[in-house]
């Protein structure tokens, strides 16, 4: 009896040592300490005239119970340092139970405003305290490409504001700082089937897209996305505002040449609204397209309807050098029954009554002007990776003489 007693304490105390040993935790069963990342997300901010802040947002993954920190440096890139944005290093610390810290870096402003492409730098991460480094960079963007001030090289053939028998009618010399509303109207959107020609921009009256800088009208075609559509530019008119019948035009420009650019200064019947295209009649006094730098065309459109559309042109080429490189003036001198078109003063295509045959002749009725830069469309077709954005038409001047 007394060895059964033995035995049977012997056996609890067994029990009893494995459940204290169960209860004890080794270092292997305690649970990992998990510590947080951080990162720091890219940023952008406008530049402006003045000096301006861009505010860096750190975060963490999750909160900790323990501050958490990293140091950062500014790393200059197209954008550089004093001149673009003020240096800066140092500590960024979150604290504990919080997952963000904000930190404002100083923006350099630029009072001319220079219109460029986006300038960028780095913000570089090193020795975390409490977490450790999700991304060692970010990148800043400061926005210039929104800038009001544009210049380009003013060289190029130039014609007078008089001529012996006309009289300066109208002109927009685009001098001051604003587009003038009693002159022009913007067409928005990409219009029925790309405007009737399966163009991909999304025309737009944005400053970005239509600006007037340095005395030149400046019209950009940007690589964006917008209202689903994957480039923005614009479309300017003169419909029910300014309306010509005759007379002598002049309109200097410089042309965007590139894979999928059609720029464009012509002329639409006023009488559009109640006789549709072609019927009113369209005077393309300029088009360019982008495959073909040093060609531009001239061409009159007209017929009773779709289906019996009808037209007439003819192409000028530069003997030397593209329509990019220097302003241009391209010409209609126009008279009853009869319109010539010129380029730099050169005489090489007259379109007259008599080429319509049958047809209704409509050019001897007003007509309004309309300057736009289509992206894509049936005649130049698409972009491709040889076209860099934005692609830019500048025009000095319209005039009208009669």
């Amino acid at each position: 009896m007394k060895q059964f007693k033995s035995q049977f304490t012997h056996f609890i105390l067994l029990l009893l040592s494995c459940f204290v040993l169960s209860c004890k935790k080794s270092p292997a069963d305690k649970p990992d300490v998990i510590i947080p990342s951080i990162k720091v997300t890219n940023a952008s901010q406008a530049r402006s005239t003045s000096e301006s802040v861009m505010h860096l947002q750190f975060t963490l993954d999750k909160t900790t119970t323990v501050p958490a920190s990293v140091d950062y440096t500014l790393k200059d890139g197209t954008a550089v340092a004093v001149k673009d944005f003020v240096a800066a290093s140092g500590t960024v610390t979150i604290p504990p139970n919080k997952t963000m810290a904000d930190l404002t870096i100083t923006i350099k402003g630029d009072p001319s405003n220079t219109r460029q492409p986006n300038l960028t730098f780095n913000i570089v991460l090193s020795n975390p305290k409490n977490c450790t480094i999700a991304a060692g960079t970010a990148q800043a963007v400061i926005i210039t490409e929104d800038g009001t001030n544009l210049t380009t090289d003013s060289t190029g053939y130039r014609t007078p504001l008089s001529y012996p028998g006309y009289k300066l009618l109208w002109n927009d010399e685009f001098s001051g700082d604003q587009i003038d509303p009693n002159n022009w109207n913007f067409e928005i959107g990409n219009g029925d089937n790309g405007w009737g020609n399966h163009e991909l921009e999304y025309y737009t009256n944005s400053p970005k897209n239509v600006f007037v800088s340095n005395g030149n009208l400046i019209i950009e075609a940007r690589k964006e996305s917008i209202s689903g559509f994957n480039y923005s530019s614009a479309r300017m008119t003169t419909q029910n505002k300014k309306a010509f019948t005759f007379g002598r035009i002049d309109i200097r420009a410089k042309l965007p040449v590139a894979k999928g650019m059609w720029p464009a200064l012509w002329m639409l019947g006023s009488n559009i609204s109640t006789v549709p295209w072609p019927a009113c009649g369209e005077i393309d006094i300029m088009e360019l397209i982008g495959t073909d730098p040093k060609t531009t065309h001239s061409t009159l459109h007209w017929g009773a309807s779709t289906q019996s559309h009808a037209s007439k042109g003819a192409a000028y080429t530069l003997p030397s050098g593209d329509f990019s490189q220097q302003f241009h003036v391209f010409s209609a001198v126009w008279v009853k029954d009869s319109i010539n078109f010129l380029v730099d003063d050169q005489l090489y295509l007259t379109v007259s009554k008599t080429d319509l045959g049958t047809a209704n002749y409509p050019f001897n009725d007003p007509q309004f002007f309309i300057f736009n830069v289509a992206v894509g469309g049936d005649w130049p077709g698409p972009p491709d990776n040889s076209t860099s954005f934005p692609q830019r038409m500048f025009v000095d001047y319209v005039r009208v003489f009669q």
